[in-house]
């Protein structure tokens, strides 16, 4: 029988979302594990896959359009059916609609999906500093701003007419008219780019932010394409608001979804915080040898990756602070699961590295690297942004000497990580200057006590201290 491809829920906010691309078209061959579309939450754009084989048979909600959770997106026909039959069956609208506003010729019923009650909504990270918690967050490495986690741009959730047929010149612009997503208009506007040289790939010829992230400028006549000297910058003035006046941004699905779980985490989970200053001078010399010894491999592992080593051996010392907190018990976990914030312009995504108890340095840096990597280009699949047990926020690359992250419940506990900095210290009586690390942990007085958090810190400086301790 048919196989109805419903709209998964992401998060335990999420009541709709929107179709931004279809991969495959009706009439298209569809493997089990197949990416068939791109879809926009509350959360990110995220690639969504077939859980079945067959053909793509009626495509229910086209590009642009909302879908309630559990509405139907499109149909599958499996081997034993005729696409045209299944394609006929459903838009003949002998099933009830579901989604809003485009016309959806297909029924609510939907087939089992992955559970979503484990989902968590991740904390956010506002566009302008708003005070020491995970709405800071960002995952960018100690000391190294060109290897900081910063994430992809979601796109504002706003609704953008499609171009009539026949007119428009394929870019975006339909009679002059260029039609573009605010935040598109927003980072064209801070990089001085002309949207009229920028082609769509959005809904209706629509420019999406990863068309201005994406566009390089053509060479001007009569100069030749290859390799030169790449331009001075040209400096361009921030956008301000004209004096006098008012601006008022309408919230996106994510930045919503953020506000509300932020002031949830705050409002019901009793926070506390410890903060302690670890002395990373061996840690650092330790570092600078290991890159050494892997630059033929083009490995450059970071200070964070040591902190996510010493993080998740840590935790499974201490498995009160690995765990989570529901209304029938404490779970604790004995795998680490660790939360990687990522900042990106209008939000945070959380991806997960998952059984990093189980990675050495090296697939550590790899995995977080890809992660990282497919946050910023809107590529990460639905598992890989839920279940994390614990979460690591670092702000190492702004400088900041200390600050208090928000918990991401279920989860008991986050991690914040500030800068790395030579300090005047006390050693042996003597004031000398050693590379310091301070890091706070926020944690849930309902799963952890005061001590049982003292004493996670106390282990988590013990293994960046001395590095070797890692391997015990």
């Amino acid at each position: 029988m048919p196989v109805e491809i419903t709209m998964p829920q992401q998060s335990d906010t999420m009541t709709e979302g929107t179709v931004v691309k279809w991969v495959k078209k009706e009439g298209d061959k569809v493997r089990a594990g197949e990416i068939i579309a791109e879809i926009e939450t509350d959360k990110a754009t995220m690639e969504m896959e077939s859980f079945e084989a067959g053909t793509l048979a009626h495509i229910a909600v086209q590009e642009g359009g909302k879908i309630p959770v559990g509405g139907v997106m499109a149909v599958l026909a499996t081997a034993k059916e005729s696409p045209a039959d299944v394609k006929k069956q459903y838009a003949s609208g002998a099933k009830a609609p579901a989604a809003r506003p485009e016309p959806v010729a297909a029924s609510v019923a939907q087939k089992p999906r992955q559970a979503a009650a484990a989902e968590r909504v991740p904390p956010s990270v506002p566009s302008r500093p708003a005070g020491h918690s995970l709405e800071n967050a960002s995952s960018g490495e100690l000391h190294e701003p060109d290897e900081a986690g910063h994430g992809a741009t979601r796109e504002a959730a706003t609704p953008v007419p499609p171009l009539p047929t026949g007119h428009g010149n394929g870019n975006g612009n339909n009679g002059g008219r260029v039609f573009v997503s605010p935040l598109a208009r927003r980072i064209a506007t801070d990089k001085g780019v002309d949207l009229s040289q920028i082609q769509g790939s959005g809904p209706g010829g629509r420019i999406v932010q990863r068309d201005v992230l994406n566009f390089q400028p053509a060479p001007a006549a009569g100069k030749s394409a290859g390799p030169s000297q790449p331009a001075a910058p040209q400096p361009v003035l921030p956008t301000r608001v004209p004096r006098g006046q008012k601006e008022v941004i309408p919230f996106t699905k994510m930045r919503a979804a953020i506000a509300a779980a932020l002031q949830r985490s705050k409002q019901t989970v009793p926070h506390f915080y410890e903060t302690i200053d670890i002395d990373i001078e061996e840690l650092s010399a330790a570092r600078v040898r290991l890159n050494e010894m892997l630059k033929p491999e083009n490995v450059k592992i970071s200070i964070s990756d040591f902190v996510s080593k010493a993080a998740a051996v840590a935790l499974l010392r201490h498995p009160a602070v690995n765990a989570h907190f529901g209304e029938d018990g404490i779970t604790r976990f004995g795998d680490v699961n660790l939360g990687i914030a990522v900042a990106i312009p209008d939000g945070l995504i959380v991806p997960v590295l998952r059984g990093i108890d189980q990675m050495g340095l090296r697939e550590i840096r790899l995995k977080s690297e890809d992660l990282i990597k497919r946050a910023r280009a809107q590529k990460l699949k639905q598992d890989e942004m839920r279940g994390a047990t614990f979460t690591i926020s670092n702000l190492g690359t702004y400088g900041v000497r200390e600050f208090s992250a928000i918990i991401n419940p279920p989860e008991v506990a986050i991690l914040a990580i500030a800068s790395a900095e030579k300090r005047a210290v006390v050693r042996n009586d003597q004031i000398v200057a050693r590379t310091m690390l301070t890091v706070t942990l926020s944690a849930d007085h309902r799963a952890v006590d005061g001590a049982t958090a003292a004493e996670f810190l106390r282990t988590l400086k013990g293994l960046l201290e001395e590095p070797a301790l890692m391997l015990v």
